[in-house]
């Protein structure tokens, strides 16, 4: 039944999503909720300023109508699968919020960096308080290619402190990283094809229905929403929509347990992230780049690469990595 309803999920949210897509698009174009482009950033992005933002309301209201369609019955796990999809919200507010006051207020850099990080800071901190004392998560760790669907499975459990702390960790770094990762047509929303769908299999595996449901509406709204926001985009997911998958994939992580699992499944996010910090420490100590431009993505830009060839490639390592990270539930040798 639970594999029903996970396809069920994935179905709503991308028929949702791709249905959405002519009434909201025009209706953001109308409201002239455009995106503008950095100066620094690559000069052939300067043609797509204007094209509509907080597109990501697209795929929130698909996985939202899936979410609580699923969950509202007999579901395995349902109590994680509300948090989780509380989370993904949660994410998507503050991503909303940010946009709307880049947009429409006009001021160009959004929520200050410390409301944006308080936010996110509350957000996480009440999922790492539910998830132990409500849902029964413990505060354990499990270690990746170490059997963990044998009882011989290795993990650690460093206590409730550390515990708290990481948490908050990975979700600002999981709805950040994917932040940095949307600066191309389609390069998020495929890459989290991929992801998402990597744990909806490690939702399934651990007993978490509800959890995979989510995720499954997550994997669902990304692909629908990829019907306008290939190259070339029509619309952009904008804060709204990178903010909410990083959390719903960050909160996936801790619900199943598979948080050191999610910098695999995640390695993508993880290089996008890693460029941007190396280039900022090279920058600051030698006064030299790294990178032609961070993140990642744009040095390839700027090395040569088309648009399509770069969403292309990243997409594959996005599947790679998720491959590799779905077989860290085995052990190694």
């Amino acid at each position: 039944m639970g594999t029903s309803q996970v396809w069920l999920a994935f179905g709503i949210s991308l028929l949702t999503t791709i249905l959405l897509g002519p009434l909201i698009i025009p209706a953001l174009r109308r409201l002239k909720f455009g995106q503008t482009i950095r100066v620094e950033g690559p000069a052939r992005h300067m043609a797509k300023s204007g094209t509509p933002t907080m597109g990501g309301l697209l795929f929130l209201i698909g996985i939202g109508v899936a979410g609580v369609a699923l969950l509202s019955g007999p579901v395995q796990g349902r109590a994680e699968g509300w948090i989780v999809l509380a989370v993904t919200m949660g994410y998507g507010l503050i991503g909303f919020i940010d946009d709307f006051i880049k947009v429409v207020l006009k001021r160009n850099l959004g929520l200050k960096g410390r409301e944006k990080l308080l936010g996110q800071l509350i957000i996480a901190a009440v999922l790492a308080v539910v998830v132990v004392f409500k849902l029964g998560r413990g505060t354990d760790y499990v270690i990746p290619f170490s059997g963990f669907i044998s009882p011989g499975g290795i993990g650690f459990d460093p206590g409730w402190w550390p515990f708290f702390g990481l948490t908050v960790l990975v979700l600002l770094a999981a709805s950040n990283a994917v932040n940095l990762t949307d600066g191309l047509d389609g390069l998020a929303a495929g890459a989290t094809v991929f992801t998402s769908a990597a744990f909806v299999l490690l939702s399934l595996v651990t007993g978490k229905v509800g959890t995979a449901i989510v995720l499954a509406a997550v994997t669902g709204g990304c692909l629908g929403f990829l019907v306008y926001n290939r190259h070339p985009a029509k619309v952009f997911m904008g804060d709204t929509g990178s903010l909410a998958l990083g959390g719903a994939l960050g909160a996936a992580a801790v619900v199943t347990r598979n948080e050191l699992l999610l910098l695999v499944i995640g390695g993508l996010y993880v290089l996008e992230t890693l460029s941007v910090i190396i280039q900022v420490i090279s920058f600051k100590t030698t006064g030299k780049r790294i990178f032609r431009m961070s993140p990642l993505h744009h040095h390839f830009e700027l090395s040569g690469w088309s648009e399509i060839r770069v969403v292309l490639t990243f997409w594959l390592l996005s599947f790679l990595f998720s491959a590799v990270g779905i077989l860290g539930i085995y052990r190694l040798g």
